[in-house]
């Protein structure tokens, strides 16, 4: 068995060999950085930057796992920076969309169909009714929905129940009808948080979009109102 002293002397000849090359050299640095990456990473609160830590140390480490060499950490990181990639390059993009369509004015909601879900609702069947607890915000993607309670109807390419979907009590100030066979995708409020927590300019855009479906009610019944008086005053 090596003693303290055998085990320094021998970790110190290893150290002046690697020192001694330029690849590991090189090698060494790589993993050095790598390993700050990771340590920086363990601080960072939102996911876009938390992600670049990720491929930065990716990177770092599989460098260090072809010229060292050390197989199994080169196989290991091969596999995770693709991955790490693919999601920032998604989440960068998502915001982006939100972004673009929020500058638009385009409330249509089209920049979410990749995170819902589709179901094919026959016609006169209820998606939901007054009173009920909104668990999800809809996309119309065909078809026609009708709103009871003020007889108002939506095409393809609306995003409708959004507003009980954000609002503190949460429940449902109309029925929704399918007048005719429909396809409607929704998302659920566990998706919504992940993606809001994931990248929170994301979340913010989407207040943004909300904000702007909550003042172009505001201003159509606002129109109503001085019609309404307009036509009185006659």
């Amino acid at each position: 068995m090596l003693t303290a002293s055998e085990l320094i002397a021998e970790a110190s000849a290893s150290l002046h060999h690697m020192l001694s090359e330029p690849d590991q050299v090189f090698a060494l640095v790589s993993s050095a950085i790598a390993v700050v990456l990771v340590l920086v990473s363990s601080f960072v609160k939102t996911m876009i930057p938390l992600r670049w830590l990720a491929v930065g140390s990716n990177i770092g480490f599989l460098i260090y796992g072809a010229l060292h060499p050390a197989v199994p950490m080169l196989l290991l990181h091969a596999a995770l920076l693709p991955i790490n990639l693919y999601r920032v390059v998604e989440m960068i993009r998502l915001t982006r969309h939100v972004r673009a369509v929020a500058n638009a004015g385009d409330l249509s909601g089209i920049w979410l169909k990749p995170y819902m879900r589709s179901a094919r609702l026959k016609s006169g069947e209820v998606l939901f009714r007054r009173g009920d607890h909104a668990e999800r915000l809809y996309l119309l993607a065909d078809g026609q929905i009708e709103f009871i309670e003020i007889g108002r109807t939506i095409g393809p390419g609306t995003i409708f129940g959004e507003i009980a979907f954000f609002s503190p009590s949460k429940q449902r100030r109309l029925t929704a009808r399918c007048a005719g066979d429909c396809t409607v995708l929704s998302i659920d409020e566990s998706t919504m948080r992940q993606l809001y927590f994931q990248n929170p300019t994301f979340g913010f855009e989407v207040i943004g979009l909300v904000a702007g479906r909550l003042s172009a009610d505001i201003e159509r019944l606002q129109r109503q109102l001085e019609e309404r008086s307009l036509d009185r005053a006659e």
